[in-house]
């Protein structure tokens, strides 16, 4: 069988992707402790932590050699968002990747696109294309001063003189309002082809976020799992009552198929961008209901201590439902894949 059909259906990590995931597994499990996100909050971005994940090469990674970056695949980049995920780390990792590689492929803002890949500028993405100049809510731009945007002049940078004010949010992430009116503004290309190249960003931000999501249920299934493992009536674990377990067994299987369609879509991506276009929307919206149903199973599981602020699975259920919204309506979500399954009719 020829090897790119053979991948399409082969959800196996060679060894260098293997190693990718394991050494930021490891990084985000020592430096990031359910204690250091709820500091973060409700802003939801730790400096600190910022830094020491730019030192691990995660902010240039993703760029092309020729732009100073090491040319992950997008495989390489679920990998990492999923880790990222799996802790709820509070950096804006998954908007800065995505904004700097559409920066790079815009071929504009050198100095600026030098500055993202060292960290020391934090780059994000206005995903919802600009209409009449309105506003709208930008995720990390209340720690971003560059907000890439597209609008009917093209794909414009707009450079603030400080982030924007952050709104507070149920996934206590960076979110802002975004006024395409303000700060400086850059044309740095227009026409179909810089409007393809910014809903290949999008794309890429959804793909990347459903990666987080994957993480996200992964973690919030393990509390769960643990609790009934460890938690007794009438002399057994309630883990051996059918009630329970099913359940959690179920979650096994969303987040196993999530994590499979977020895999394949990151390859058809990379390799045939052209062939599975709703791939990166479907992964997402699968990957946020896999999250979102592990979060409440867990907590359920868990009972009433499932429900207190205090209990660590709180981080992810806010999350799971917090970060599944980031990037505009659900619904419209789904109606973008039923008129893309229609339209290959």
């Amino acid at each position: 069988m020829e090897r790119f059909e053979l991948r399409r259906q082969d959800f196996r990590l060679d060894d260098d992707q293997q190693a990718v995931r394991e050494g930021f597994g490891d990084f985000f499990t020592k430096q990031v402790p359910s204690s250091l996100v709820r500091d973060a909050q409700p802003l939801g971005f730790d400096a600190d932590l910022w830094q020491r994940v730019v030192a691990m090469g995660a902010t240039s990674m993703g760029l092309p050699e020729e732009a100073g970056g090491d040319g992950a695949t997008l495989v390489d980049l679920v990998l990492v968002a999923e880790e990222l995920g799996r802790v709820v780390a509070p950096v804006p990792l998954v908007s800065h990747v995505v904004a700097s590689r559409l920066l790079a492929r815009a071929g504009g803002a050198g100095e600026l696109l030098a500055a993202a890949a060292e960290g020391e500028r934090v780059v994000t993405l206005a995903l919802q294309p600009g209409v009449g100049g309105n506003r709208q809510l930008v995720p990390d731009a209340a720690v971003a001063r560059d907000v890439l945007a597209w609008s009917a002049e093209g794909l414009t940078l707009h450079t603030l003189p400080e982030p924007a004010a952050h709104v507070p949010n149920q996934g206590s992430t960076p979110l802002a309002w975004f006024d395409p009116a303000a700060g400086e503004r850059t044309v740095l290309a227009a026409g179909p082809g810089a409007e393809a190249l910014f809903r290949t960003a999008v794309a890429e931000w959804k793909l990347l976020t459903g990666a987080a999501l994957v993480g996200i249920a992964e973690s919030a299934l393990q509390l769960g799992v643990e609790f009934a493992k460890s938690r007794r009536t009438l002399g057994v674990a309630i883990g051996a009552l059918q009630g329970v377990a099913f359940p959690l067994a179920d979650v096994v299987s969303e987040i196993s198929g999530a994590r499979n369609l977020v895999r394949k879509a990151a390859w058809y991506a990379e390799h045939e961008p052209a062939t599975r276009p709703d791939l990166p929307l479907v992964a997402f919206v699968h990957a946020a209901r896999a999250a979102t149903e592990a979060a409440w199973v867990s907590a359920h599981t868990q009972g009433g201590l499932g429900f207190t602020v205090e209990a660590d699975i709180s981080l992810f259920f806010l999350r799971a439902k917090g970060w599944s919204v980031l990037g505009g309506d659900p619904g419209a979500d789904r109606r973008h894949i039923a008129a893309a399954l229609l339209a290959a009719v």
